[in-house]
């Protein structure tokens, strides 16, 4: 059986940020200390998105060299990557591996050959969504920025046909609200796809990460505020669940 991860983010513009439902970002820390100090905590890896990188068309890859040389974990690296060419260069850089999501809505055939290219296991695919007013769960893209009147099921159902490492479910409605993962949509989802899920977007105390485990049996939890505005760490969290029965990397 495969053990649960625990994943913190880290979301950078232009500083380490955090924010509520994608919106009033606040400066969170310095993104060098903080790759310092979740290296000394052993984490199981790291997501780092960049959140001007998608609008600017601009991936700071000397940036995320200089990350990537500090970092001593998996590295996941998102924002901004829409080419073969940025892959190869994130790669190069240090990434471990390339998170998509505006592009995967807008080209699939990159995605395609993408994962032609490097394999599924270096390709994960981060789809943020948002309910409608018509109670529907809609993609956003450009950092959840833009609505796209594409339904999350049918994203899922074509991203699925491409057979990624992993994709990676945001709820823009949880995001930063500390209150729990959104368990129905997780579980829709599972249902719908056999890709491997890292769910993303409500984690306030370490029961919001066993609830979710136990509810919805996904493997990957992904969090940013809890650990930002709280003294739990991902050790915390991991020894939380130990200690309840879940199989976990501690």
């Amino acid at each position: 059986m495969h053990k649960v991860r625990i994943i913190p983010t880290l979301l950078y513009k232009n500083n380490l940020v955090k924010g509520k439902k994608f919106k009033s970002w606040r400066v969170v820390g310095n993104i060098y200390q903080m790759i310092k100090l979740y290296n000394l905590r052993e984490v199981d890896e790291l997501i780092f998105f960049d959140i001007n990188a998608t609008n600017s068309g601009k991936i700071q890859f000397d940036l995320i060299d200089e990350i990537a040389d500090e970092c001593f974990v998996p590295l996941t690296i998102g924002g901004g990557v829409k080419t073969i060419d940025d892959i190869e260069k994130l790669l190069k850089v240090g990434a471990d591996k390339v998170c998509i999501n505006t592009a995967a809505v807008e080209n699939l055939d990159f995605v395609k050959s993408a994962i032609d290219k490097y394999g599924s296991q270096c390709i994960v695919i981060s789809i943020d969504y948002k309910m409608s007013q018509s109670k529907d769960r809609e993609v956003h893209i450009n950092s959840g920025t833009k609505p796209t009147g594409i339904s999350l099921e049918a994203h899922i159902k074509n991203v699925n046909k491409l057979n990624p490492g992993e994709i990676l479910i945001t709820s823009i409605d949880h995001d930063g609200e500390m209150k729990g993962y959104d368990i129905d949509t997780i579980n829709l989802v599972s249902r719908i796809s056999d890709v491997p899920l890292i769910a993303s977007g409500g984690a306030g105390n370490c029961e919001d990460f066993f609830k979710t485990i136990k509810k919805t049996n996904i493997k990957a939890i992904s969090a940013a505020s809890i650990f930002h505005f709280t003294e739990i760490t991902p050790l915390d969290v991991k020894r939380f669940l130990k200690e309840k029965g879940i199989k976990i990397r501690i």
